[in-house]
């Protein structure tokens, strides 16, 4: 009786894939979360949780995806930093709702690189937020979707991932251990019903970039919301965004390190 539960919940999972009609947020605020959720309800999501800090930016985003066709919208107040209290969060979000077809990790930093070798504990929290905080959720969240048997966890890496650069070492350090981690858990999942999706975008042009110097060819988050969307719908495990750029950090990644530190990207 209950393999043939599973089975069906699965088989409905297979149906819309593409489309999760509940959806949780880490990082509720995230200019890609948004434009990734308003996708998405346009299609067949309708239940949305939107996880954060930044409530009164939650807040606009709730009101948006109302707009769009979303009947449940709710927000949570969470902190990527503050780890212990991540089982109790994820675990009354999965209890409140039974199901939870997707989860979004969104939450990141840039930080200053500056700043950061200059004052170490700046460096430090960057490292929390990206990595140990992310490690935490993805831990949180899959323990929660064995339990319900499916679900799709989205990991919001970076192109930084691939090659960590000289002058952005840190950030790009958090994303590779991130990146490398979301690989290695995807990977003990196959088979489950559970599988993971790591994303890969370029320079994207964010309230979090703001005020940067923009990269070579910068993508909007509308861009990578959509790139998101056609991933699900493909089954992908990596979506690089722009898709070329699988080939250029292909070469990128491969360069000997003498010519690589010389390289201004």
């Amino acid at each position: 009786m209950l393999q043939a539960a599973v089975a069906e919940r699965l088989e409905d999972m297979k149906d819309s894939f593409g489309y999760p009609q509940s959806v949780l947020v880490l990082g509720g605020s995230s200019d890609i979360a948004g434009a990734t959720l308003i996708e998405l309800v346009k299609q067949r999501c309708r239940t949305v949780v939107l996880a954060g800090r930044n409530r009164d930016a939650m807040g606009s985003l709730a009101t948006e995806l109302h707009s769009f066709g979303a009947t449940v919208v709710d927000l949570v107040d969470f902190d990527a930093v503050d780890v212990k209290t991540h089982e109790q969060i994820i675990s009354n979000i999965f209890t409140k709702y039974k199901n939870i077809d997707l989860v979004l990790i969104a939450f990141g930093i840039l930080g200053n690189q500056n700043e950061g070798e200059e004052d170490p504990l700046k460096a430090v929290c960057v490292a929390e937020t990206n990595f140990t905080g992310a490690v935490s959720t993805c831990l949180w969240t899959v323990k929660y979707f064995k339990h319900q048997g499916y679900g799709t966890l989205v990991v919001l890496s970076s192109l930084a991932a691939e090659r960590v650069r000289k002058n952005n070492f840190i950030y790009g350090a958090t994303k590779a251990g991130l990146d490398g981690f979301a690989q290695g858990l995807g990977d003990s999942l196959v088979g489950s019903g559970i599988k993971v999706m790591i994303v890969r975008p370029g320079f994207v042009l964010t309230k979090m970039t703001k005020g940067t110097k923009s990269a070579p060819m910068p993508v909007t988050p509308d861009v990578v919301a959509r790139s998101i969307v056609k991933g699900l719908e493909l089954g992908k495990e990596i979506v690089w965004i722009p898709p070329f750029m699988r080939i250029v950090m292909s070469l990128v990644r491969h360069l000997p390190r003498p010519i690589f530190r010389q390289i201004k990207i």
